[in-house]
């Protein structure tokens, strides 16, 4: 008699199916309920690909492409896809995609094969990959031993990967295959190339642009939007990992295990201070003009720390800014609009008492002496307790929050008269040469610890609280980055590396108990690939100094 196992789905129906049965068989029951095709699957909290089986009493919530997750799933598989196309129509020998960073809702990555890439290249490219999503070519999971992935890899001259797979402390690693050719990835994958039908290969100058849907209208392409002020960023941090000798994750390791991180803190920390240096001479040279400096940026990406150095660097010029906090015009907490869900919506710029502000700006600007607020955030009420400001024709003000590159913020104030700067942890480094780092994931680890450190808030308090953030930014600082005039890249090529013995303690205290857990194990999964290094050596002023503690700032 077979053996049976009961499947407990989203909203509490059961039903029992035979053990063994992969997630896939499971799926075609359940796609009727999902308007978009599913990509994965939770079971009991755990992320798995539709190649998974069902042997115990399990929990299942499917993911479509309507949701983050599901999303991520048919990014990454289209990511292999491009892949797959590049080494089949080009001689492998001869190839080599790169996978850089996000760009104008799609991945920006570079075909390596001895020349130019050419407009005719990428139609080439994108006619092979419409020919295996209509192949509908299986995409399987298969374990390997560790030393038989690194086989492969070295006879397919995958360097990188090779030596990122002998410091890790693992016997198996899962490889996915499709065709004849294979892939370490750091995630799940669709189970066939035909559920990537929605792609745009899009020619860009020296590379190309991966483009997908986003899961709000998973059926087409988002319009495309230019982004040159952010791909100049990326250009600069590629170009800095170059200087640092430092591109990979495996290369970094190297310099701990070599002992000789202390010259990569160094120099990564000049670079910030030179970029920083840059920046307070271009505001320096128009000081004439200019009587406010915005600084914005989404969440952890340093822009306290970012204001204060810049503040400095301004005084080294002659220049003497006076700083004005964005939060403490907040309205009162009665007054704050809120979201989709009925929760408080801080993150709108609506939520900031735009008229006082202004009028505040225009006085002090004036000459004016203001008393300024004080927002009480228990009392969820505005103060007033005697800070008074005024400043001399001179002096510019700084306001840093999220919404300054946002002209409603300082609608009193004209165009000419502010400089809008922009920061963002755009790492420069990528796990290996098709599994780039997210911005958002290294900004999420910080946030972990910085919450830990000085909020008295948990992993999980944070990883609920992520969702509602990555919102925000979407609507509030994201749609106005190229406002910007000009951008500072706040990452450090070696800063996963501090942060991992400060979020690992806090990311295992996520039990499998709530939904949370798959994303804590899957930061934990993550963090494993870096080799650990002692932070005595980061100078008080750094940037991550706001995550770890011990800043001279605060």
């Amino acid at each position: 008699m077979e053996e049976k196992v009961t499947v407990t789905f989203g909203k509490g129906e059961q039903k029992e199916y035979k053990k063994g049965t992969t997630l896939l068989e499971i799926s075609h029951d359940a796609a009727t309920q999902f308007s978009t095709p599913i990509m994965a699957a939770i079971m009991n909290n755990d992320i798995k690909d539709l190649q998974s089986t069902v042997e115990m009493d399990s929990r299942l919530d499917f993911l479509d492409l309507c949701t983050e997750t599901g999303m991520k799933v048919y990014q990454r598989s289209l990511t292999f896809l491009l892949i797959v196309a590049a080494q089949e129509l080009f001689p492998a020998s001869e190839v080599e995609v790169t996978v850089e960073h996000s760009l104008s809702n799609g991945l920006y990555c570079e075909l390596h094969h001895g020349r130019d890439i050419t407009p005719a290249d990428v139609k080439n490219l994108a006619g092979r990959m419409r020919e295996i999503i209509a192949e509908n070519r299986p995409i399987v999971r298969k374990s390997l031993s560790t030393a038989e992935a690194i086989e492969l890899f070295n006879a397919a001259g995958q360097k990188e990967k090779v030596k990122l797979l002998e410091q890790l402390d693992r016997k198996k690693v899962s490889l996915y295959y499709c065709g004849e050719i294979y892939d370490y990835f750091y995630g799940t994958m669709t189970p066939a190339t035909g559920y990537l039908d929605v792609f745009e290969l899009k020619y860009y100058q020296p590379g190309i642009i991966l483009r997908f849907p986003q899961k709000d209208n998973p059926s087409v392409l988002p319009k495309f939007i230019e982004n040159p002020k952010l791909f100049n960023v990326f250009q600069e941090a590629e170009a800095w990992g170059n200087i640092l000798r430092c591109g990979y994750v495996a290369n970094l390791n190297e310099y701990i295990m070599g002992k000789r991180i202390d010259e990569i803190i160094r120099i990564a920390e000049a670079l910030h201070e030179k970029k920083v240096a840059q920046i307070a001479d271009f505001v320096s040279s128009h000081r004439n003009e200019v009587r406010v400096i915005l600084v914005a940026g989404p969440s952890s990406s340093g822009k306290t720390t970012f204001a204060q150095r810049l503040n400095i660097q301004l005084r080294v010029n002659g220049v003497w800014p006076v700083p004005i906090s964005l939060d403490d015009y907040f309205l009162d907490r009665c007054y704050t609009p809120l979201d989709e869900k009925g929760e408080y919506d801080f993150e709108s710029i609506d939520a900031i008492d735009l008229e006082l502000f202004n009028d505040h700006l225009t006085r002090i600007l004036a000459g004016e002496e203001v008393e300024l607020p004080s927002f009480n955030f228990k009392t969820g009420c505005r103060e007033y307790l005697g800070h008074r400001i005024r400043i001399d024709k001179g002096q510019p003000l700084i306001v840093e929050g999220i919404h300054g590159l946002n002209e409603r913020l300082t609608s009193a104030v004209p165009r000419h008269c502010k400089i809008k700067v922009y920061i963002s942890a755009l790492t420069q480094l990528s796990i290996d040469n098709h599994n780039r780092i997210p911005t958002t994931d290294t900004r999420l680890i910080r946030r972990i610890v910085r919450d830990s450190q000085f909020r008295s808030h948990d992993a999980l308090m944070t990883l609920r609280l992520w969702p509602g953030v990555r919102r925000g930014e979407e609507r509030n600082i994201f749609p106005f980055q190229e406002e910007a005039d000009v951008m500072f890249n706040s990452a450090l090529i070696y800063e996963l590396a501090v942060l991992k013995k400060y979020a690992e303690p806090l990311l295992n205290e996520v039990t499998p108990a709530y939904p949370e857990y798959m994303e804590a194990q899957r930061l934990l999964s993550f963090l494993s690939y870096f080799s650990s290094i002692n932070d005595d050596e980061i100078p008080l002023n750094s940037i991550l100094r706001e995550f770890i503690g011990k800043s001279c700032f605060f």
